[in-house]
């Protein structure tokens, strides 16, 4: 995806009006790879929030994986969760909106994916719970019981996302492959170093819910200043006012992003933020 022709800021360079929303993706960009929320974050975030203007995540982890942000960031805000199928009160920990991906359309893009890529699996996201056929192979901690058999039977309800693993792919090909059969079925995207998708109700994304949540509080894309490292955050990216990559992000991220700053590891959402939301000397 191209950047916007908007010209790249200079990181540290003296920012123009401040942005009045925070949207952050969390794993690979706010958090770091050991799964912490630094102080200097933490800190910085506080005080966009003190100052009255709004913070939220925008993630591709569902709610059951949000219990650790709630608690490093204060339970304060909102979370855009599972690539904007659903909203997220952090306060309450409860879903308070919902934008699924309907059966019969996930069975569309199944089956469209079954015939031109044999090898696929899938698992998916309904939120509280997870589940996947035989064959998927979770890689990293479920947390709770997960729900094992055929897809068909997965999808019996609307469900947030869902998933897609060919051991024989990086997500990059598999991406590109399955938007030849299946793109105009569904919104496919991945947020993976390794052969998965993430698969949402079509015109659903990070941007869309977004958009939504910050215009019940009377703003607009103009306002808002968000960050990503991943394909899942390009949409978010594109529709935002002022968009920021971390350095460690995927190059189609960093090639479509405003301004670079530093990676998760070295608190580069936290240095960018400070240009606006200054604090005590770090």
């Amino acid at each position: 995806m191209p950047g916007r022709g908007k010209g790249r800021l200079v990181p540290g360079a003296a920012p123009s009006a401040r942005p009045r929303v925070v949207a952050t993706d969390l794993d690979g960009t706010l958090v770091r790879s050991d799964g912490s929320v630094s102080d200097r974050t933490r800190d910085v975030l506080a005080r966009v929030q003190e100052n009255g203007d709004l913070v939220v995540f925008v993630t591709g982890r569902p709610p059951r994986w949000m219990d650790q942000i709630a608690e490093q960031t204060g339970h304060r805000g909102l979370a855009v969760c599972a690539n904007g199928a659903l909203v997220f009160d952090l306060a309450t920990e409860r879903v308070v909106e919902e934008h699924p991906l309907e059966p019969a359309a996930a069975l569309a893009v199944v089956q469209a994916l079954r015939d031109a890529l044999p090898g696929v699996v899938f698992a998916v996201e309904h939120g509280a719970h997870f589940g996947h056929e035989p064959a998927y192979r979770p890689r990293w901690p479920i947390g709770r019981e997960a729900l094992v058999g055929a897809v068909d039977e997965l999808v019996h309800s609307p469900v947030a996302k869902l998933l897609v693993r060919h051991e024989e792919f990086d997500a990059d090909t598999l991406l590109a492959r399955a938007r030849e059969v299946a793109g105009e079925l569904a919104e496919l995207t991945h947020s993976s170093r390794e052969g998965l998708l993430e698969i949402s109700a079509a015109g659903v994304s990070k941007a869309s819910t977004l958009e939504l949540l910050v215009a019940e509080h009377g703003y607009g894309a103009t306002d808002v200043v968000a960050f990503g490292d991943m394909p899942n955050d390009l949409p978010m990216l594109a529709w935002a006012g002022r968009s920021v990559a971390v350095a460690n992000a995927h190059p189609d991220v960093v090639a479509a992003a405003d301004e670079v700053t530093k990676s998760n590891d070295e608190d580069g959402v936290a240095r960018a933020l400070e240009r606006w939301w200054p604090g005590s000397a770090v």
